[in-house]
């Protein structure tokens, strides 16, 4: 598939690398102006790469060195300064929608899981969300809503898990109003993706990250994205890590082919895969012409 967001690669990467320095989050006009771009072309165009905004990209970092910094035992006051945030309550203010619980409780480590959970139609079959106290835990595709429960009960088979009406839980709700704008099934504006709660190890996360970064509308293959981040020979490694993904849509391991382009597998069905890539495509050159 033809990279049409290839020109944009370098002012992106520009803008990327003025949010990775930036103490306070830049304004999106002044993202524009040194990209080149109109800020409603930035806006989309860095989420379509970086699989979120400008602001939510420079708040994850924050909140990424916030934690960081949590879990090597760094004291609270401390971790706020050294992570830029220049106040307490400007992260106690967020610290439930971002964390999940207080700074000194995560720092603890936190308590059993209680996952809250709700499905919903869409063009791909039934879609499943669920969440703990501390940020989504799964998102997964399947037939039908037994089939994604006992998907749920396996996976998380010592979590106590309430079911939630659609609408009702904001976590939850942001998610699927993120993937419908995401994929055209709306056209509402995608909003922030809450946290996360997923265990993984540190490669794995290096690999989702990076696919996160491959733009809708194009593949690559396993040995390409090996090769990205210096693991030449890590080929099977990353199709493990796209195995363990429990983020579909979200962490977009669809976009990850063989090296003679054919489709492979994907956990959540290959005629998914299949129906999702050729959706995206037509999107991107719609968006591009």
């Amino acid at each position: 598939m033809r990279n049409t967001f290839a020109t944009l690669e370098a002012p992106l990467e520009h803008v990327r690398a003025m949010i990775e320095r930036a103490t306070e989050a830049p304004t999106l006009t002044t993202l524009a102006d040194a990209a080149k771009l109109s800020p409603s072309h930035l806006q989309r165009a860095f989420r379509r790469r970086y699989g979120m905004s400008p602001a939510e990209y420079h708040r994850a970092r924050r909140f990424g060195q916030f934690k960081t910094a949590l879990r090597k035992g760094a004291a609270v006051t401390d971790a706020v300064y050294d992570a830029g945030f220049g106040s307490g309550s400007r992260v106690y203010e967020h610290t439930n929608r971002l964390l999940g619980m207080t700074p000194a409780s995560y720092r603890a480590g936190g308590a059993g899981a209680h996952i809250r959970y709700t499905t919903t139609s869409t063009p791909l079959g039934q879609l499943l969300v669920a969440a703990t106290a501390k940020g989504i835990c799964a998102v997964t595709l399947g037939a039908n809503e037994k089939e994604l429960e006992q998907r749920l009960r396996d996976e998380f088979p010592q979590a106590s898990r309430e079911r939630v009406d659609n609408g009702r839980e904001e976590w939850l709700d942001a998610v699927i109003a993120r993937i419908s704008s995401e994929l055209g099934w709306s056209e509402q504006e995608a909003p922030d993706m809450p946290p996360l709660d997923i265990a993984a190890t540190a490669f794995q996360w290096r690999v989702w990250e990076a696919l996160t970064r491959i733009p809708a509308g194009t593949t690559k293959s396993y040995g390409e994205l090996a090769a990205e981040l210096g693991k030449p020979g890590a080929a099977q490694a990353i199709g493990q890590a796209c195995g363990s993904n429990r983020l579909a849509l979200i962490v977009p391991c669809h976009r990850i082919v063989r090296e003679d382009g054919s489709l492979g597998g994907w956990r959540w069905g290959v005629e998914r895969k299949r129906a999702l890539l050729e959706r995206e495509e037509r999107r991107s050159a719609n968006s591009a012409a």
